[in-house]
């Protein structure tokens, strides 16, 4: 049947696998997303800034310093985490009692700044990162050529996001956290800092773009514009999950790499807008998100 339409088997496969990897980006990113306006109703526009300042942080430690690739899987989320908390405390807390338009802006204003210094100091072409080298060549599976590092990254992923959602859904702290967005006096008096709570969840949201950013790192250039050009599609993947549900997040961004790459094939021209068009029709049918929920 695939023959028929001149299309191979090896095609197909091929772009499932790009669609899974980029499906695993999705999934991450929005989950962050999802954690910050879950819990802290903030709609981060600066996630892309910092998914590109994950990717530049572990460019830079191998450039300047030399250390390798899976000290970057920690120092680098940790280094975005620690800005992230930075913002919180200094900017994001003054907005938290006024409309969302304003939060937006200003995490908008934020991505300007560091996409404008970073193209400043680094220029817009790209800059490559090695493989590392324990996860180098691939696998012939007959049908198709899997190459390792990519097989990392959906692994990695999968793995990264549901721990993220067991954190979050099935532990004593990710029930603190939830309770503190929608009663903090009642968590305080059970002995809970929430403002280092909420200051805590905000880094951990950006500090798993900046994960993201390490892993996209081998794969795509490491370049100032590479949040930005990603971004607008991991707000679609957000709206269309839910915007707040976590699991919604991820089912979704995985879903919706695969249709991404499914579509590559057999309708290339529509590659670029399928999930606009899902985002739309979601909207019209149920306008919280296939797993949100009306407020």
């Amino acid at each position: 049947m695939l023959e028929s339409l001149g299309i191979t088997p090896q095609e197909l496969f091929g772009q499932v696998l790009v669609g899974l990897i980029n499906g695993s980006f999705y999934a991450i990113l929005s989950l962050g997303l999802a954690i910050i306006f879950g819990l802290l109703n903030v709609i981060n526009f600066a996630h892309g800034a910092l998914y590109m300042l994950g990717a530049f942080v572990a460019w830079m430690l191998l450039q300047w310093m030399g250390v390798g690739y899976w000290w970057a899987l920690v120092l680098s989320p940790l280094a975005v985490g620690l800005l992230g908390a930075l913002l919180e405390r200094t900017l994001l807390r003054r907005l938290y009692q006024v409309d969302h338009l304003y939060g937006l802006l200003l995490t908008l204003g934020v991505a300007l700044i560091l996409e404008g210094a970073f193209r400043y100091k680094f220029g817009s072409s790209g800059n490559p990162y090695p493989v590392p080298e324990l996860l180098r060549g691939g696998q012939d599976l007959g049908f198709m050529y899997l190459p390792n590092y990519r097989a990392w990254v959906v692994v990695a992923s999968l793995t990264l996001c549901a721990g993220t959602w067991l954190a979050i859904e099935r532990t004593r702290m990710g029930a603190y956290l939830r309770a503190a967005t929608e009663n903090p006096t009642l968590v305080e008096n059970f002995g809970i800092n929430v403002p280092v709570m909420i200051t805590s969840t905000f880094a951990l949201g950006v500090a798993l773009a900046g994960l993201a950013g390490v892993l996209a790192a081998p794969i795509y250039q490491v370049n100032a514009t590479m949040g930005s050009n990603l971004i607008i599609t991991v707000f679609a993947v957000v709206v269309i999950g839910g915007m707040g549900s976590i699991l919604g997040s991820v089912v979704t961004g995985l879903g919706l790499g695969l249709l991404e790459g499914v579509t590559k094939v057999f309708y290339p021209e529509a590659s670029n807008i399928v999930i606009f068009i899902v985002m739309a029709v979601v909207l019209l049918i149920k306008p919280a998100g296939l797993f949100g929920q009306e407020r």
